[in-house]
Protein backbone atom coordinates (compact mmCIF):
# COMPACT_ATOMS: atom_id res chain seq x y z
CA UNK A 1 0.00 0.00 0.00
CA UNK A 2 1.30 3.46 -0.93
CA UNK A 3 2.47 5.50 2.07
CA UNK A 4 0.15 8.28 3.19
CA UNK A 5 3.15 10.28 4.45
CA UNK A 6 4.56 13.05 2.26
CA UNK A 7 7.58 15.33 2.83
CA UNK A 8 7.51 19.08 3.37
CA UNK A 9 8.66 19.92 -0.16
CA UNK A 10 5.36 18.62 -1.59
CA UNK A 11 3.12 21.25 0.07
CA UNK A 12 2.28 22.85 -3.27
CA UNK A 13 0.88 19.56 -4.63
CA UNK A 14 -2.27 19.75 -2.50
CA UNK A 15 -5.57 21.61 -2.77
CA UNK A 16 -5.68 22.56 0.89
CA UNK A 17 -3.54 22.29 4.02
CA UNK A 18 -5.41 21.26 7.17
CA UNK A 19 -3.94 21.88 10.63
CA UNK A 20 -5.66 19.58 13.14
CA UNK A 21 -3.88 20.93 16.22
CA UNK A 22 -5.71 22.89 18.90
CA UNK A 23 -6.73 26.52 18.30
CA UNK A 24 -4.01 27.64 20.74
CA UNK A 25 -1.31 25.77 18.83
CA UNK A 26 -2.64 27.12 15.54
CA UNK A 27 -2.69 30.70 16.87
CA UNK A 28 0.93 30.48 17.96
CA UNK A 29 2.03 29.58 14.44
CA UNK A 30 0.98 27.49 11.45
CA UNK A 31 1.92 26.75 7.87
CA UNK A 32 0.88 29.74 5.73
CA UNK A 33 -2.50 29.19 4.11
CA UNK A 34 -3.51 26.33 6.40
CA UNK A 35 -6.98 26.14 7.91
CA UNK A 36 -7.59 24.98 11.46
CA UNK A 37 -9.82 21.95 11.98
CA UNK A 38 -8.83 20.73 15.46
CA UNK A 39 -9.47 17.11 16.35
CA UNK A 40 -9.03 18.01 20.02
CA UNK A 41 -10.03 21.32 21.59
CA UNK A 42 -7.67 23.21 23.89
CA UNK A 43 -9.45 21.79 26.92
CA UNK A 44 -9.66 18.23 25.55
CA UNK A 45 -5.94 18.13 24.88
CA UNK A 46 -5.22 19.09 28.49
CA UNK A 47 -7.64 16.42 29.74
CA UNK A 48 -6.05 13.69 27.63
CA UNK A 49 -2.51 14.77 28.51
CA UNK A 50 -3.31 14.69 32.21
CA UNK A 51 -5.01 11.31 31.89
CA UNK A 52 -2.00 9.90 30.02
CA UNK A 53 0.30 10.81 32.95
CA UNK A 54 -1.98 10.23 35.91
CA UNK A 55 -4.20 7.29 34.83
CA UNK A 56 -2.72 5.27 31.96
CA UNK A 57 -1.72 5.62 28.32
CA UNK A 58 -4.40 3.08 27.36
CA UNK A 59 -7.23 4.98 29.04
CA UNK A 60 -6.00 8.28 27.61
CA UNK A 61 -5.88 6.79 24.11
CA UNK A 62 -9.35 5.29 24.45
CA UNK A 63 -10.91 8.53 25.67
CA UNK A 64 -8.93 10.56 23.14
CA UNK A 65 -10.12 8.38 20.27
CA UNK A 66 -13.73 9.04 21.22
CA UNK A 67 -13.14 12.81 21.34
CA UNK A 68 -11.24 12.80 18.03
CA UNK A 69 -13.98 10.79 16.32
CA UNK A 70 -16.69 13.20 17.45
CA UNK A 71 -14.69 16.22 16.33
CA UNK A 72 -13.88 14.73 12.92
CA UNK A 73 -17.58 13.96 12.44
CA UNK A 74 -18.45 17.56 13.27
CA UNK A 75 -15.90 18.87 10.76
CA UNK A 76 -17.27 16.55 8.06
CA UNK A 77 -20.74 18.02 8.59
CA UNK A 78 -19.52 21.63 8.57
CA UNK A 79 -16.01 22.65 7.49
CA UNK A 80 -15.59 19.97 4.83
CA UNK A 81 -19.21 19.44 3.82
CA UNK A 82 -18.74 21.03 0.39
CA UNK A 83 -15.40 19.51 -0.64
CA UNK A 84 -15.54 17.73 -4.03
CA UNK A 85 -14.78 14.06 -4.58
CA UNK A 86 -11.35 14.78 -6.14
CA UNK A 87 -10.23 17.03 -3.26
CA UNK A 88 -6.61 16.50 -2.15
CA UNK A 89 -5.90 17.75 1.37
CA UNK A 90 -2.60 17.62 3.24
CA UNK A 91 -3.09 17.13 6.98
CA UNK A 92 -0.68 17.81 9.81
CA UNK A 93 -0.48 17.94 13.61
CA UNK A 94 2.44 18.60 15.95
CA UNK A 95 4.74 15.82 14.79
CA UNK A 96 2.77 13.74 12.30
CA UNK A 97 1.25 11.42 14.87
CA UNK A 98 -2.17 10.16 15.87
CA UNK A 99 -4.13 13.38 15.50
CA UNK A 100 -3.33 13.96 11.84
CA UNK A 101 -3.17 10.20 11.20
CA UNK A 102 -6.76 9.75 12.36
CA UNK A 103 -8.16 12.42 10.07
CA UNK A 104 -6.05 11.23 7.14
CA UNK A 105 -7.33 7.68 7.55
CA UNK A 106 -10.98 8.74 7.67
CA UNK A 107 -10.66 11.08 4.71
CA UNK A 108 -9.16 8.32 2.58
CA UNK A 109 -11.92 5.91 3.62
CA UNK A 110 -14.41 8.50 2.38
CA UNK A 111 -12.63 8.63 -0.97
CA UNK A 112 -10.56 11.82 -0.77
CA UNK A 113 -6.86 11.55 -1.62
CA UNK A 114 -5.66 12.84 1.73
CA UNK A 115 -2.04 12.69 2.81
CA UNK A 116 -0.26 13.30 6.12
CA UNK A 117 2.72 15.64 6.48
CA UNK A 118 5.71 13.57 7.54
CA UNK A 119 6.99 14.98 10.81
CA UNK A 120 4.08 17.41 11.13
CA UNK A 121 4.47 21.02 12.22
CA UNK A 122 7.75 20.08 13.87
CA UNK A 123 9.33 19.37 10.49
CA UNK A 124 7.92 22.62 9.11
CA UNK A 125 9.34 24.60 12.04
CA UNK A 126 12.73 22.97 11.53
CA UNK A 127 12.66 24.16 7.91
CA UNK A 128 11.80 27.72 9.03
CA UNK A 129 14.73 27.79 11.45
CA UNK A 130 17.10 26.59 8.72
CA UNK A 131 15.73 29.18 6.29
CA UNK A 132 16.17 31.98 8.84
CA UNK A 133 19.87 31.23 8.87
CA UNK A 134 20.37 30.88 5.12
CA UNK A 135 17.89 33.21 3.39
CA UNK A 136 19.04 36.59 4.79
CA UNK A 137 22.53 36.01 3.39
CA UNK A 138 21.21 35.89 -0.18
CA UNK A 139 20.33 39.59 -0.39
CA UNK A 140 21.94 43.03 -0.48
CA UNK A 141 20.41 45.47 1.98
CA UNK A 142 20.02 49.22 1.77
CA UNK A 143 19.47 50.42 5.31
CA UNK A 144 17.41 53.51 6.07
CA UNK A 145 19.01 55.02 9.17
CA UNK A 146 17.70 58.08 10.93
CA UNK A 147 16.52 59.48 14.22
CA UNK A 148 13.20 58.46 15.74
CA UNK A 149 10.47 60.46 14.03
CA UNK A 150 12.45 60.99 10.84
CA UNK A 151 9.83 59.13 8.80
CA UNK A 152 11.81 56.03 7.84
CA UNK A 153 8.71 53.83 7.88
CA UNK A 154 6.78 56.26 5.68
CA UNK A 155 9.69 56.38 3.27
CA UNK A 156 9.92 52.58 3.26
CA UNK A 157 6.23 52.32 2.38
CA UNK A 158 6.66 54.90 -0.37
CA UNK A 159 9.60 52.92 -1.78
CA UNK A 160 7.37 49.84 -1.88
CA UNK A 161 4.84 51.88 -3.83
CA UNK A 162 7.62 52.78 -6.26
CA UNK A 163 8.24 49.06 -6.89
CA UNK A 164 11.38 48.75 -4.79
CA UNK A 165 11.88 45.61 -2.73
CA UNK A 166 11.18 46.48 0.91
CA UNK A 167 11.29 44.50 4.11
CA UNK A 168 9.04 46.13 6.72
CA UNK A 169 10.17 44.40 9.90
CA UNK A 170 8.06 46.64 12.14
CA UNK A 171 4.92 45.69 10.22
CA UNK A 172 5.76 41.99 10.56
CA UNK A 173 6.40 42.49 14.28
CA UNK A 174 3.35 44.76 14.80
CA UNK A 175 5.57 47.12 16.78
CA UNK A 176 7.49 50.35 16.09
CA UNK A 177 10.56 49.15 17.91
CA UNK A 178 10.86 51.62 20.79
CA UNK A 179 9.63 51.57 24.39
CA UNK A 180 6.48 53.32 23.12
CA UNK A 181 6.26 51.28 19.93
CA UNK A 182 3.29 49.01 20.64
CA UNK A 183 0.48 49.46 18.11
CA UNK A 184 -3.12 50.10 19.24
CA UNK A 185 -5.42 47.08 18.91
CA UNK A 186 -2.63 45.03 17.28
CA UNK A 187 -0.96 42.50 19.59
CA UNK A 188 2.43 41.28 18.53
CA UNK A 189 2.71 37.85 16.92
CA UNK A 190 4.45 35.01 18.70
CA UNK A 191 8.13 34.55 17.90
CA UNK A 192 7.29 31.52 15.76
CA UNK A 193 4.59 33.38 13.81
CA UNK A 194 6.99 36.28 13.24
CA UNK A 195 9.61 33.85 11.96
CA UNK A 196 7.11 32.30 9.57
CA UNK A 197 6.06 35.72 8.23
CA UNK A 198 9.70 36.77 7.82
CA UNK A 199 10.61 33.64 5.86
CA UNK A 200 7.57 34.12 3.61
CA UNK A 201 8.61 37.72 2.92
CA UNK A 202 12.22 36.80 2.14
CA UNK A 203 11.18 33.99 -0.18
CA UNK A 204 9.19 36.49 -2.21
CA UNK A 205 12.23 38.64 -3.02
CA UNK A 206 14.46 38.68 -6.11
CA UNK A 207 18.05 38.00 -5.09
CA UNK A 208 19.26 40.18 -7.98
CA UNK A 209 17.64 43.30 -6.53
CA UNK A 210 18.50 45.10 -3.28
CA UNK A 211 16.17 45.06 -0.30
CA UNK A 212 15.38 48.32 1.48
CA UNK A 213 15.00 47.95 5.24
CA UNK A 214 14.99 50.20 8.30
CA UNK A 215 17.85 50.14 10.76
CA UNK A 216 16.59 48.02 13.65
CA UNK A 217 17.96 46.62 16.85
CA UNK A 218 17.98 42.86 17.40
CA UNK A 219 14.66 43.05 19.27
CA UNK A 220 11.44 44.66 18.06
CA UNK A 221 9.17 44.67 21.07
CA UNK A 222 8.84 41.06 22.22
CA UNK A 223 10.22 39.38 19.07
CA UNK A 224 13.82 38.94 17.94
CA UNK A 225 15.42 39.09 14.53
CA UNK A 226 17.52 36.11 13.45
CA UNK A 227 21.23 36.65 13.97
CA UNK A 228 21.99 36.22 10.27
CA UNK A 229 19.57 39.00 9.25
CA UNK A 230 20.86 41.35 11.96
CA UNK A 231 24.43 40.80 10.76
CA UNK A 232 23.54 41.45 7.12
CA UNK A 233 21.60 44.62 7.97
CA UNK A 234 24.56 45.93 9.98
CA UNK A 235 26.78 45.30 6.94
CA UNK A 236 24.36 46.93 4.52
CA UNK A 237 24.70 50.12 2.51
CA UNK A 238 23.32 52.93 4.65
CA UNK A 239 21.20 55.93 3.77
CA UNK A 240 21.06 58.63 6.41
CA UNK A 241 17.53 60.02 6.45
CA UNK A 242 17.65 63.66 7.54
CA UNK A 243 14.43 65.27 8.73
CA UNK A 244 14.00 68.67 10.34
CA UNK A 245 13.31 68.62 14.07
CA UNK A 246 9.93 70.32 13.72
CA UNK A 247 8.88 67.73 11.14
CA UNK A 248 9.93 64.93 13.47
CA UNK A 249 7.86 66.29 16.35
CA UNK A 250 4.86 66.70 14.07
CA UNK A 251 5.21 63.09 12.92
CA UNK A 252 5.53 61.75 16.46
CA UNK A 253 2.44 63.70 17.52
CA UNK A 254 0.55 61.89 14.76
CA UNK A 255 1.98 58.39 15.15
CA UNK A 256 1.86 58.32 18.95
CA UNK A 257 -1.41 60.19 19.51
CA UNK A 258 -3.09 56.93 20.57
CA UNK A 259 -0.91 56.81 23.70
CA UNK A 260 -2.92 59.68 25.17
CA UNK A 261 -6.06 57.52 24.98
CA UNK A 262 -4.69 55.52 27.93
CA UNK A 263 -2.53 57.91 29.89
CA UNK A 264 -1.91 55.57 32.79
CA UNK A 265 -0.48 52.99 30.42
CA UNK A 266 1.60 55.70 28.73
CA UNK A 267 3.01 56.74 32.11
CA UNK A 268 3.73 53.13 33.05
CA UNK A 269 5.77 52.69 29.87
CA UNK A 270 7.82 55.77 30.62
CA UNK A 271 8.38 54.46 34.14
CA UNK A 272 10.44 51.65 32.59
CA UNK A 273 13.05 54.30 31.71
CA UNK A 274 13.70 55.27 35.33
CA UNK A 275 17.07 53.53 35.35
CA UNK A 276 18.19 55.66 32.40
CA UNK A 277 16.68 59.01 33.35
CA UNK A 278 15.94 58.96 37.07
CA UNK A 279 12.72 59.41 39.02
CA UNK A 280 12.66 63.19 38.78
CA UNK A 281 12.75 63.41 35.00
CA UNK A 282 10.29 60.55 34.53
CA UNK A 283 7.97 62.29 36.98
CA UNK A 284 8.19 65.48 34.91
CA UNK A 285 7.31 63.59 31.75
CA UNK A 286 4.37 61.90 33.46
CA UNK A 287 3.11 65.31 34.60
CA UNK A 288 3.30 66.51 30.99
CA UNK A 289 1.06 63.59 30.02
CA UNK A 290 -1.49 64.53 32.68
CA UNK A 291 -1.42 68.18 31.58
CA UNK A 292 -1.58 67.28 27.86
CA UNK A 293 1.68 69.11 27.10
CA UNK A 294 2.28 66.93 24.07
CA UNK A 295 4.70 69.07 22.08
CA UNK A 296 6.90 69.75 25.09
CA UNK A 297 6.93 66.07 26.01
CA UNK A 298 8.02 64.89 22.56
CA UNK A 299 10.62 67.63 22.34
CA UNK A 300 12.19 66.32 25.54
CA UNK A 301 11.86 62.69 24.49
CA UNK A 302 13.68 63.50 21.25
CA UNK A 303 16.44 65.53 22.88
CA UNK A 304 17.00 63.51 26.05
CA UNK A 305 16.07 59.94 25.14
CA UNK A 306 15.65 59.07 21.47
CA UNK A 307 18.56 60.98 19.93
CA UNK A 308 21.15 59.87 22.50
CA UNK A 309 19.93 56.27 22.14
CA UNK A 310 20.20 56.55 18.35
CA UNK A 311 23.76 57.87 18.61
CA UNK A 312 24.80 54.98 20.85
CA UNK A 313 23.18 52.35 18.65
CA UNK A 314 24.43 53.58 15.28
CA UNK A 315 28.00 54.10 16.44
CA UNK A 316 28.01 50.53 17.77
CA UNK A 317 26.27 48.67 14.95
CA UNK A 318 26.48 50.71 11.73
CA UNK A 319 30.11 51.44 10.98
CA UNK A 320 29.26 52.29 7.36
CA UNK A 321 26.89 55.10 8.36
CA UNK A 322 29.72 57.64 8.52
CA UNK A 323 30.15 59.06 5.04
CA UNK A 324 27.03 57.33 3.72
CA UNK A 325 24.53 58.87 1.34
CA UNK A 326 22.25 61.46 2.94
CA UNK A 327 18.66 62.02 1.96
CA UNK A 328 16.55 64.97 3.09
CA UNK A 329 13.02 63.74 3.79
CA UNK A 330 9.78 65.63 4.32
CA UNK A 331 7.67 62.81 5.81
CA UNK A 332 4.55 64.91 6.35
CA UNK A 333 4.28 66.10 2.74
CA UNK A 334 1.85 64.66 0.24
CA UNK A 335 4.59 63.93 -2.32
CA UNK A 336 6.17 60.96 -0.55
CA UNK A 337 5.98 58.86 -3.71
CA UNK A 338 7.95 61.46 -5.63
CA UNK A 339 10.48 61.66 -2.79
CA UNK A 340 10.91 57.88 -2.87
CA UNK A 341 11.45 57.97 -6.64
CA UNK A 342 14.03 60.70 -6.13
CA UNK A 343 15.93 58.49 -3.69
CA UNK A 344 15.92 55.62 -6.18
CA UNK A 345 17.22 57.96 -8.87
CA UNK A 346 19.91 59.19 -6.49
CA UNK A 347 21.03 55.60 -5.98
CA UNK A 348 21.00 54.94 -9.71
CA UNK A 349 23.21 57.97 -10.36
CA UNK A 350 25.61 56.94 -7.63
CA UNK A 351 25.70 53.37 -9.05
CA UNK A 352 24.98 52.01 -5.57
CA UNK A 353 21.97 49.87 -6.52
Amino acid sequence: MKSLLVPLDQLADFDEIVDVRTPLEFAEDHIPGAINAPVLSNEERVIIGTMYKQVSPFEATRQGAAMVSRNIAAHLETTFADRPRNWRPLIYCWRGGKRSGSMTTWFNLIGWRARQLDGGYKSYRRGVVEALDALPRQFRYIVLAGHTGSGKTRLLNALAGADAQTLDLEALAAHRGSILGMLPHAPQPSQKAFDTALVSALRGFDTQQPVFVEAESRRIGSVSLPASLTQEIHRGTCVRVDTERGERIRLLLQDYAHLFDDREFFKSQLAKLVELHGYERIGEWQTMIDEDRRVELFEQLIDLHYDPAYARSTSKHFARLTGSMRFALRPNDADLHEQACALLEQFARASVV
